[in-house]
């Protein structure tokens, strides 16, 4: 029998990952990747570029996650980025270039990782893929290049967290 959304069958879990966010500044994004942060138990969320995330289009895709998860703002992602590689966090970068790698393929040691995600449009800046210890991408097989953000956002952190319940 299926569930309804107040009966829970998981159990409670903190990753130590840091979604940064490199200037995504749509409220739906916003949103989705509140949702899909508390889905996977991220320990928190680093809007870049952008002042204020919440607002009254964003709660109706977050469905209230904004309350449960951990979020800072800063301006320049460049100073963040820096300061968590200096606090010892794996950086990697979610973007196809020509140096990314499969993400199922990609070694996730026992530091704190700080995903990075970029815009749709601009995708991550260069000054950031230039401090990234990896860069990852997600293999696809049809015509277009790209997906949604959050989409790519969850099965990012579905393959890292699967590698992480393994290296426990």
């Amino acid at each position: 029998m299926q569930t309804d959304h107040h009966q829970n069958i998981f159990h409670q879990k903190t990753f130590p990952i840091v979604l940064v966010c490199d200037h995504i500044n749509k409220a739906p994004n916003i949103g989705g990747l509140f949702r899909i942060a508390d889905a996977f138990g991220i320990d928190k969320i680093i809007f870049c570029g952008h002042k204020n995330p919440l607002g009254r289009r964003m709660t109706k895709t977050s469905r209230a996650t904004e309350k449960v998860v951990k979020f800072e703002t800063y301006e320049e992602s460049d100073t963040v980025v820096k300061d968590l590689k200096l606090k010892g966090y794996q950086i990697v970068c979610l973007e196809i270039t020509t140096k990314s790698i499969p993400i199922e393929t990609s070694i996730f040691d026992r530091r704190p990782i700080a995903l990075i995600i970029g815009d749709e449009n601009h995708g991550i800046s260069p000054s950031i893929l230039r401090l990234s210890d990896e860069e990852v991408h997600i293999t696809m097989f049809g015509k277009n290049s790209s997906m949604n953000v959050v989409q790519a956002t969850g099965i990012a952190l579905f393959e890292i967290t699967k590698h992480l319940q393994v290296i426990k």
